[in-house]
């Protein structure tokens, strides 16, 4: 759980700033005000405002109250989660906001975050709040717009109203009169139309986040403005347009967030002004053009993120210079030539992903120096790379995954000895036997050989794979049996199976009869068995697979009748079982499973009436089965 950093600051305020002994009871109107507010919440189970009571004086018995001298009151802060050195409360109020509040003339903190159930619309009237500081009603259910009486909370600091259900323009008059704020949170609303350009005024903000709304139009250039930013956080919108010059001169900004947006164009050289940048997260938008050289001049930069996007040309030599990286996502663009042997440069990079792009050529030897290298994916470039780089067993990778960057031949030795947890090597040319050395991989976790040309049996000692959770082998030429697959050994809580893909090879059956009781089956999400030459039944014991969501048997050879105990493993949306010889009828209790979303019993020798049915199941997964008959298939005749 995620404790708002504004708890401790007004925690802290409230403690040392509102504490005095106060001369004067509490004045009329402010209590007016706040019993209206306990009378508007319907539910307060955790009796946050149980101590709010007409016969006491909410400056001196009302928890959560502080007033100043003259008995007005200050500070209300009534969170819904609360921490100390060794507790977290966490408690919830149902009900709505009083305008009533708004006559609290002295307020400089209003705290109601995090008791999730507040309703309705902020008042107009909380823009009368002329001494109002700290305005925090986050994570709350908060409806309708933001109140444009707000350009009258010239002393604001700090607003948050994150996770709420707001909605509508941030008018331009509101940004412009707060000159003194210095944090301010709308995230996580459905707030829409521009960002006012009106935001360059804020030259106080150190930290905005209006990420996961509906911000469209482009980025204001008057952001540059704001040389105090330390934060910047425009994820998950729907700004367009190109990243402005601008933003340049943001040079005590850490982080950077622009990702999941429609931004195109290039991005800016002035990207160099940013040197105080740690993260830069510019992923999951439509930037074209080359990397400016200039960004290798980010002294500070730990995280850059440019993944899923349409970035063309040469990498950048200058990203050597970058010394201070730990992770670099440069996926899925269309970056050419080769990887720079600066990139050796980089000892403090722990990921480095230049995955789906168009990079080609040797790699640099220069690689093997970055030693503390946990993940390297160069998956889907056409490296041509012949066989996997000797050096790459000098580094001390977790995840090494080079799908279909042209290897051909055998597994190499060196790999029994390494400690990887993920490895892909799938769509290349490998070929020959799987090693029984693959039994000393033993901190395997995912292992991806799908698409190759291996044609052996599973060695025995494969059951040493303690660990092995995902498994995919589809599309070799592997024969024997698959026991030694579902059987392997477990390492508690690690090494039981969520998904296993063997389609597309030569294994025969049958199938183990305790497949579903084995214990690296007990939680597989899916199990894909398909094209094989299996034969034999379905066991019964896969119902007792209660993860199970996705079996696929198609084209098995499978005969026998569909056992009505697959409908005991309630979590199945898919069930194939096409191109098989299975007999007798449907059982009506697999046809109705509560989450079966796909079902094909299509070119099979099954007979009588298919079972009523809520799943949407097209009359095409039922054909060709002579004895079949009913809906969605023509009636059956007496």
């Amino acid at each position: 759980m995620v404790i708002p950093r504004h708890t401790m600051t007004i925690l802290l305020l409230f403690l040392l700033f509102f504490s005095p002994l106060v001369s004067r009871a509490c004045h009329p109107v402010d209590k007016e005000a706040l019993l209206d507010f306990k009378h508007r919440i319907t539910d307060d189970p955790s009796k946050l405002l149980d101590s709010w009571t007409a016969s006491t004086d909410c400056c001196t018995s009302w928890e959560g109250v502080a007033c100043d001298s003259s008995g007005r009151v200050v500070n209300v802060s009534r969170s819904g989660l609360v921490s100390g050195d060794d507790f977290i409360v966490d408690t919830y109020m149902t009900g709505t906001l009083s305008p009533f509040l708004g006559n609290l003339s002295s307020l400089q903190v209003l705290d109601l975050s995090n008791v999730k159930d507040l309703k309705g619309p902020i008042p107009p009237e909380f823009g009368k709040l002329s001494q109002l500081s700290y305005l925090f009603l986050d994570s709350n259910k908060l409806t309708g717009s933001l109140p444009v009486s707000f350009r009258c909370l010239s002393q604001l600091k700090k607003l948050f109203l994150n996770n709420n259900l707001m909605s509508g323009v941030v008018p331009l008059t509101v940004t412009a009169s707060w000159k003194l704020v210095t944090e301010l949170g709308l995230s996580g609303n459905a707030f829409s139309g521009p960002i006012p350009s009106s935001i360059g005024k804020m030259v106080m903000l150190i930290q905005l986040d209006l990420h996961g709304n509906n911000f469209s139009g482009t980025i204001p250039s008057s952001i540059g403005n704001l040389k105090n930013l330390k934060y910047l956080d425009l994820s998950e919108n729907q700004i367009s347009g190109v990243i402005p010059q601008s933003i340049g001169g943001l040079s005590a900004l850490e982080l950077l967030y622009l990702n999941q947006n429609k931004l195109g164009g290039r991005i800016p050289s002035s990207i160099s002004g940013l040197t105080s940048i740690k993260f830069c997260r510019l992923s999951d938008n439509k930037l074209t053009g080359s990397l400016p050289p200039s960004i290798g001049q980010l002294p500070n930069i730990q995280r850059l993120i440019l993944e899923n996007n349409k970035l063309t040309g040469k990498l950048p030599a200058t990203i050597g210079h970058l010394t201070t990286l730990t992770d670099i996502f440069f996926s899925n663009n269309q970056f050419t030539g080769k990887i720079p042997s600066s990139f050796g440069k980089l000892q403090n990079l722990q990921t480095l992903d230049l995955s789906r792009n168009k990079l080609s050529g040797e790699l640099p030897s220069q690689l093997a120096k970055l030693q503390n290298l946990q993940t390297l994916d160069l998956s889907y470039n056409p490296l041509g790379l012949g066989s996997i780089p000797n050096w790459i067993q000098e580094l001390k990778v977790f995840t090494l995954m080079l799908a279909q960057t042209g290897i051909e031949g055998k597994l190499p030795d060196w790999l029994s000895s390494t400690s990887m947890s993920t490895l892909d090597l799938s769509s290349n040319g490998l070929t020959g036997k799987l090693p029984r050395w693959i039994g000393n991989m033993t901190s395997l976790s995912f292992l991806n050989l799908s698409n190759n040309g291996f044609h052996s049996s599973i060695p025995v000692e494969f059951r040493n794979l303690s660990q092995l959770m995902d498994l995919d082998l589809h599309s070799n030429k592997f024969t024997g049996q698959m026991n030694a697959i579902f059987s392997k050994e477990i390492n508690e809580p690690l090494g039981r199976f969520n998904s296993i893909d063997l389609s597309g090879n030569m294994f025969v059956g049958p199938l183990d009869e305790k497949i579903g009781e084995r214990p690296a089956m007990a939680f597989i999400h899916s199990l894909v068995l398909s094209h094989n030459t299996l034969q034999g039944t379905i066991p019964k014991s896969i119902g007792k697979m209660s993860e199970l969501q996705v079996l696929e048997l198609v084209n098995d050879g499978l005969s026998g009748m569909i056992p009505e105990e697959l409908g005991d493993a309630k979590e199945l949306t898919t069930v194939l079982l096409s191109r098989n010889k299975l007999s007798g009828a449907i059982p009506e209790k697999v046809l109705n499973l509560k989450e079966l979303k796909e079902f094909d019993v299509s070119s099979n020798r099954l007979r009588g009436k298919i079972p009523p049915h809520k799943a949407t199941i097209p009359r095409s997964a039922f054909l060709h089965n002579r004895g079949l008959c009913g809906s969605p298939l023509p009636p059956c005749k007496r």
